[in-house]
């Protein structure tokens, strides 16, 4: 699977923030996530949906969910990570995650 070029730390926050638009474009998704021998794309999206699901980052869940979704995870798998997730982070953030996914895995 070819990566695609993250910019959204240049268009999102460039003027404001240069230094983090560069590390998040250049270096998490540039360097980090095309490391495709050490850890699949939809590895990642797996660990990356889950760290943020447990932390209650919710607003950046909406682009990795999505991101998961393209990179091959199923509904179904996704259903089965936040049902794991719920005994170990809790109720709420499972409720959450729940109500994004259904709006994500929804979509055509």
């Amino acid at each position: 699977m070819a990566f695609k070029k993250q910019t959204a730390g240049h268009e999102l926050l460039g003027d404001f923030a240069p230094k983090f638009a560069e590390l998040n474009d250049d270096v998490l998704f540039g360097q980090v996530w095309s490391r495709e021998k050490e850890l699949s794309p939809r590895d990642r999206s797996l660990i990356t949906v889950t760290s943020l699901i447990t932390s209650g980052m919710f607003e950046q869940l909406k682009y990795h969910m999505s991101k998961a979704k393209e990179n091959g995870v199923t509904k179904e798998e996704i259903a089965e990570v936040i049902t794991h997730l719920s005994f170990y982070a809790g109720w709420p953030k499972a409720w959450s995650a729940f109500n994004l996914a259904k709006e994500i895995y929804a979509e055509a």
